[in-house]
């Protein structure tokens, strides 16, 4: 039996890409493994939407392209965002590469692993409930893609050009997946797309998300859903009815990228500071109890230090739960390419810096609120480093970027894993909490 190791980077979506890839192969018959040494086929599955992310991407394509030297007969895979903008300059780059995959043939990966030739498709690859799929999450939660691709002109986004236009997947096979994913033991399902609340779009179905929620909702044993990437002008009345059911996580993820007019303008977004403060309002009006997470850019060409200013005062009356900076990354093909990189990367870099600052001091005081309260947190694990103590999340923080709660006392019985349980929080923090089992 063969062997494969595939390293996943970038974002959720594309480890969903990654787990069908795997399972794919598997089906063929090839073991996954975690090591390079031990397997005979190695896949790269790449991030190519900013400039860090193509530079990690690089980093592993040498690292395994190494481990090629060292074991003769390994094959290396490259695929992924970075392949389908980029292929032609890897590929001269990267000789030593036995075959490239772009976003449109995830689902050729066996044909690639095999060496035998097939027909590149015309669109993203976008699987479905009856594709094969090895998830790499822990037991209690898993990403779940509803759609691929992003028809919105942001001027700085280089997703459309890798992705193309917007295409959502069908409620039933939406469903069944879930359906099959709670049978098999888990508990938390993260919808994940470009944008979530754009889903039907494309099948011009009328509040897509608020009916594909209605139908997860019905799933028994299905505990929290979790809505991620939510775009501003998009979030309705209605889906914010629907975000008040128990079941669906009290958490939105809604990148506002910029407050300056100017700014926003340019990069061909739709609210700016003052839109988005009254957006804010209704949302925590409608949901008292929501957690709210953003991403911002700073250093978008045309960003002084007025604009920068009133970004800074922004995200300081948001008083966001969580917050993500970008720095911004000249893109080719996109429409701000001709604007240049004006703003030097140490400024950038600054600025960043004063932003999470900020929003260190922000979380810092918002964590507060849950000190000696009971709340629900869905038992994940143990921590690698320190295997007493369980890790968990509450509803207000999103798997991997949000912190986590730590739990050092109670019984670790088996049932207390991928399960909610009870934890008074005792100590809180800028990131994560602390908090025992209540018994």
């Amino acid at each position: 039996m063969k062997k494969v190791a595939l390293i996943s980077l970038g974002c959720a979506k594309n480890l969903v890409d990654s787990e069908v890839m795997i399972g794919l192969l598997e089906e063929k018959s090839y073991e996954s493994v975690a090591h390079l040494a031990e397997a005979d086929v190695i896949v790269i599955n790449t991030c190519g939407f900013i400039d860090p992310a193509r530079r990690e991407s690089l980093d592993f394509i040498r690292q395994a392209l190494q481990e090629k030297k060292r074991y003769r007969g390994k094959k290396v895979i490259v695929a992924g965002c970075y392949v389908q903008r980029s292929r032609t300059a890897l590929q001269e780059s990267f000789p030593e590469v036995d075959a490239w995959i772009g976003v449109n043939d995830f689902d050729k990966i066996a044909y690639a692993a095999e060496g035998h030739p097939y027909e590149n498709s015309e669109s993203c690859f976008l699987y479905d409930h009856s594709s094969p799929r090895k998830i790499s999450t822990p037991l209690a939660w898993t990403y779940v893609k509803i759609s691929e691709g992003c028809s919105h002109k942001c001027s700085f986004c280089s997703i459309p050009l890798i992705k193309g236009s917007y295409r959502s997947r069908s409620i039933s096979s939406i469903t069944r997946e879930v359906e099959r994913l709670v049978a098999s033991g888990v508990k938390e399902i993260n919808l994940v797309s470009q944008d979530s609340t754009a889903f039907g779009s494309d099948q011009k179905m009328k509040e897509g998300l608020v009916r594909l929620l209605e139908e997860l909702l019905k799933i028994k044993n299905l505990e929290w859903i979790r809505i991620l990437y939510s775009y501003p002008e998009e979030v309705s009345d209605s889906f914010l009815e629907i975000i008040r059911e128990a079941k669906i996580c009290s958490y939105l993820d809604i990148p506002f990228q910029h407050s300056h007019p100017f700014i926003i303008k340019k990069m061909r977004r739709g609210l700016d500071g003052k839109k988005s403060m009254k957006l804010l309002e209704k949302i925590r009006k409608k949901v008292p109890e929501i957690a709210i997470r953003t991403s911002v850019v700073v250093g978008f060409p045309g960003e002084g230090k007025k604009e920068f200013d009133d970004l800074h005062a922004f995200v300081t009356t948001a008083c966001f739960d969580h917050l993500g900076v970008f720095t911004y990354s000249l893109e080719e093909g996109t429409d701000c390419f001709r604007l240049g990189d004006p703003i030097k990367n140490r400024v950038k870099r600054r600025r960043k810096e004063k932003i999470m600052e900020l929003q260190a001091e922000i979380s810092f005081e918002n964590n507060k609120k849950y000190k000696n309260q009971k709340i629900e947190v869905l038992i994940e694990g143990t921590l690698k480093q320190a295997p007493h103590v369980m890790v968990g999340r509450g509803e207000f923080q999103a798997p991997e970027v949000d912190g986590v709660i730590l739990i050092a006392s109670g019984e670790r019985k088996p049932e207390i894993f991928n399960s909610i349980q009870k934890v008074e929080i005792t100590n809180t923090d800028v990131y994560d909490l602390q908090g025992d089992l209540v018994r």
